[in-house]
């Protein structure tokens, strides 16, 4: 089979191609791969990190964008049959529909530009997926595994670590890319929670709950929830209204969540 043509990574689409072999094998140890499981790429691009899975599991499905990489990315995988390519905007798809027979594995080499929006349409769907794998930028990756107190810790934190165990695994330089990004990479693993360790009454609440109160990160819980929250209410809750948000953690997020959405019923 004649070699497809070759690809020029396209800005708009935050694209950079990964081509280290060594990086590729150890991203596909990580996320050991088995026959049968239901993992889902989003931008796959040429197929580095696709064939290394694929050749496992035999079968798997890629969510890629760029209408011009997927001639390409069939001819370079050709020999598995049973890839299936959708091409779409992974912003706008809808993964909880792959997870009929299993929950899904989601993987995927992140377009810096949308990483953070599309980590949160992901998270929107937490109860079809077993597991993410994702190369991102490092400091979207060291804001998802923050803690409560480090200088990164923020909404992002808080609303991924609601769903999901958070690992930071390993750091990828930008000689690995072509083109090489101007900063380093990072893998991280997300598994979402069988069950959720802080359950919240209602998820919208804890979103707007968390959004403002990162919205004036140098600001006190005192003065962002003015007018949501109350001396008394912060008596009940047990939280020092001169603290910083940054020193709340989830569960912490959450009481104040419910206890918004109980004096809005």
């Amino acid at each position: 089979m004649s070699k497809p043509q070759s690809h020029k990574a396209r800005k708009r689409f935050g694209q950079n191609f990964l081509h280290d072999h060594g990086v590729i094998r150890r991203i596909v140890a990580c996320i050991g791969p088995r026959k049968g499981q239901k993992i889902v790429e989003i931008g796959p691009g040429k197929g580095a990190l696709t064939e290394g899975i694929i050749s496992v599991t035999e079968r798997m499905d890629v969510v890629e964008l760029d209408r011009d990489l997927i001639p390409i990315l069939k001819v370079n995988l050709f020999r598995f049959p049973e890839l299936t390519v959708h091409e779409a905007d992974a912003m706008k798809f809808d993964f909880a529909s792959l997870a009929t027979e299993q929950r899904i594995r989601v993987v995927g080499n992140l377009p810096y530009n949308i990483s953070t929006p599309l980590i949160f349409h992901l998270l929107s769907q937490a109860s079809a997926i077993e597991d993410m794998h994702f190369m991102l930028q490092k400091e979207v990756v060291d804001r998802l595994a923050a803690r409560p107190g480090d200088s990164l810790y923020g909404r992002l934190s808080v609303m991924a670590q609601y769903y999901c165990d958070v690992e930071s695994l390993f750091i990828v330089g930008p000689e690995s890319f072509d083109p090489a990004p101007k900063v380093d990479s990072a893998i991280v693993r997300m598994t979402p929670h069988k069950i959720l360790p802080f359950p919240v009454v209602d998820i919208k609440t804890l979103e707007d709950t968390v959004r403002i109160g990162f919205h004036q990160r140098r600001k006190t819980l005192r003065n962002n929830y003015k007018g949501v929250l109350d001396n008394e209410d912060f008596e009940l809750l047990e939280i020092d209204p001169s603290l910083r948000p940054e020193r709340l953690d989830v569960a912490d997020f959450v009481r104040i969540a419910n206890l918004v959405h109980n004096k809005e019923a």
